[in-house]
């Protein structure tokens, strides 16, 4: 039997370093440059990967990096879609943290939450999205590949030599990324943008519909989605904004999950989770609505009534179903085709193509991430076909699914496009991975500026001896604060684990449990008018209609946001709130707090 070498302890931990390395993928040549392991792997990637747009910027972060020691078989890299943002530098966050610990926040105006789009993206300007060049047959797929790798060097030079860092908000620097949103618009006969009703313009790119409306004379869906968090009259109010700027839209309204606003929401569920059960994805609010505006679109040119016949057979489920929760129920329906789109589907399809193929209509939905895309999709098939999750870039490549032999759904990986927004705003739509956030202090201050989460939480100042006393309060007390209420500690010294407190505020605002609400412009002076509007009236009504069931929930369980997606097992560390581990009594019967304020989420005494 062979010696073994000798091994110190030096370099096990030079190994452990290298192997850390790895997986964190990171690729400053701080340390790989002495390792011939991970040198090979940097300029393995190299030269296979053609999305890093180091040309541009020199400090890009790769969020969803997978370790592995090379190209998969037939050349796959499983690397290929990860999300890429720009890193923030040491100097920025120190400055950041320290003025969450000094800066005193003040409440904000109403005027202030009204959000105009043309400071978001200011049409006309640079602040675009990175076309497909054109191509023809004779090429072939490296010249093609070398020629829309050149047009997005071309394209991000441009932003990031019109606007600094500072300015620009987070926006994907992932060619292939970008690369499934041309595949889905060039196959699409509809697409859907989908956008969450608390900040619509935030996911609304004026360039996107100018493209899809213009040069591919495509028809354009706008989707205000998760309408059930958001009061009906802002809803409506949105829903003419964007008709009066958009005439070209066709607008429908759409959650997943309703819920009855004439009813009290109770304000001990905030930190709890109840778990739809049985056919909770039959009781969507908006597949009539998008029915009706694809008939309109299709004019008689594809047969949609096996569609409009599988809405009746939901609807008639979810009325006259036992509601007893077996997962099974959900499954004795009609299987759904799948087909699970891989490489070879991104070949070029040609520069024309057919319309409504085969009698088929094909409905492409894109959007930002977390903003519902994938329960919108089983919100319409009736049952759970996609996985979802709260994390952004959780879907990686488009797939389509048949939602009747007529119908095709296609979703495709949430995309960020450039814009001026403020980057903490950014953080609190959703946008931004919340586990990769370097300095979480500053979205929490945005946060508490607009909407009174020290109140609403019942927060005690933590330098207060008296808590009937007014005390300023900072972002990073806020944090503390709520760490100490919550019983987030350090391992080492024990002390109050700010970091993981300040992640958790922000998914509470991420799922709707603080429910941050932007307005069109004007909407302060109008605010009467919307609320009498009939409209408003009509969706009241309309969601007391389909809202769910007392009994189709179980109280037990933790509650999932109220029409976002199920949280994925890499957030469930920085984020479990409350399966009963204080005892939380019962609201006063006597109280309207919860009534009156539509923030007013915990009772007294309970968190």
């Amino acid at each position: 039997m062979p010696r073994k070498k000798p091994f110190s302890v030096k370099q096990k931990k030079k190994q452990l370093q290298d192997k850390r390395e790895r997986k964190r993928g990171l690729q400053d040549g701080l340390r790989s440059s002495s390792n011939s392991r991970s040198g090979s792997r940097e300029r393995r990637e190299e030269q296979t990967d053609t999305s890093d747009g180091e040309s541009v910027t020199h400090h890009i972060r790769r969020l969803n990096q997978q370790p592995s020691q090379g190209l998969g078989p037939r050349g796959y890299d499983p690397n290929r879609y990860r999300l890429h943002f720009e890193r923030d530098s040491r100097e920025e966050v120190e400055r950041r943290k320290r003025a969450a610990r000094e800066q005193v926040l003040q409440p904000v105006s109403a005027e202030v939450l009204e959000l105009d789009i043309r400071e978001v993206y200011q049409p006309g300007s640079v602040l675009d999205f990175p076309r497909r060049p054109p191509w023809s047959y004779e090429m072939s797929k490296e010249q093609l590949m070398s020629q829309e790798e050149r047009s997005f060097q071309d394209y991000l030079g441009k932003i990031h030599g019109a606007y600094s860092s500072e300015k620009l908000s987070y926006f994907e620097h992932n060619l292939e990324t970008w690369r499934q949103l041309w595949r889905v618009l060039e196959m699409s006969d509809i697409v859907l943008l989908i956008t969450d009703i608390r900040h619509p313009v935030v996911n609304f790119p004026p360039a996107l519909y100018e493209y899809v409306t213009g040069e591919l004379g495509l028809a354009l869906v706008l989707v205000l989605n998760k309408v059930d968090l958001a009061p009906p009259a802002l809803v409506v109010a949105w829903k003419h904004y964007f008709h009066q700027h958009y005439p070209q839209l066709h607008v429908v309204l759409f959650t997943s999950f309703p819920r009855d606003p004439r009813t009290p929401q109770d304000p001990s569920s905030v930190l709890k989770k109840s778990r739809r059960r049985g056919r909770g994805w039959t009781r969507a609010l908006g597949p009539e609505q998008l029915l009706r505006a694809c008939e309109a679109i299709t004019v008689g040119k594809v047969d949609l009534s096996s569609w409009r016949e599988k809405i009746a057979r939901d609807v008639a489920g979810a009325t006259w179903g036992n509601g007893s929760g077996e997962e099974e129920e959900e499954e004795d329906g009609p299987a759904v085709l799948v087909e699970q789109q891989t490489d070879s589907a991104m070949e070029p399809t040609g520069p024309t193509r057919e319309r409504y193929k085969d009698g088929v209509v094909t409905i492409g939905c894109v959007g930002f991430p977390n903003v519902g895309k994938s329960s919108l999709i089983n919100g319409l098939v009736g049952r759970k076909v996609v996985s979802v999750s709260r994390t952004p870039g959780h879907t990686r490549y488009f797939q389509t699914y048949f939602l009747t032999p007529s119908v095709k759904l296609c979703d495709c990986p949430g995309l960020i496009f450039p814009s001026l927004l403020p980057r903490q705003l950014q953080v609190l739509a959703g946008i931004y991975p919340i586990a990769q956030i370097q300095e979480p202090y500053t979205a929490v201050g945005y946060l508490a500026s607009r909407i009174p989460v020290q109140a609403l939480l019942h927060l005690r100042h933590p330098e207060a001896e008296d808590p009937s006393a007014e005390h300023p309060w900072c972002a990073w007390d806020i944090c503390e604060a709520w760490a100490e209420k919550r019983g987030y500690k350090t391992a080492k010294a024990a002390r109050n684990d700010v970091y993981r407190a300040a992640n958790s505020l922000l998914r509470l605002a991420v799922d709707g449990r603080l429910s941050l609400c932007f307005h069109p412009p004007g909407y302060s002076e109008q605010k009467g008018t919307w609320e009498s509007h009939p409209e408003t009236t009509e969706l009241v009504v309309l969601q007391g209609r389909v809202g769910p069931a007392g009994d189709e929930e179980e109280e037990e369980e933790e509650e999932l946001s109220s029409s976002c997606e199920e949280e994925g097992e890499e957030d469930r560390d920085a984020d479990e709130e409350g399966e009963g581990d204080e005892e939380t009594p019962t609201s006063a019967p006597g109280s309207s707090l919860a009534g009156r304020n539509p923030y007013a989420l915990l009772g007294e005494d309970e968190c």
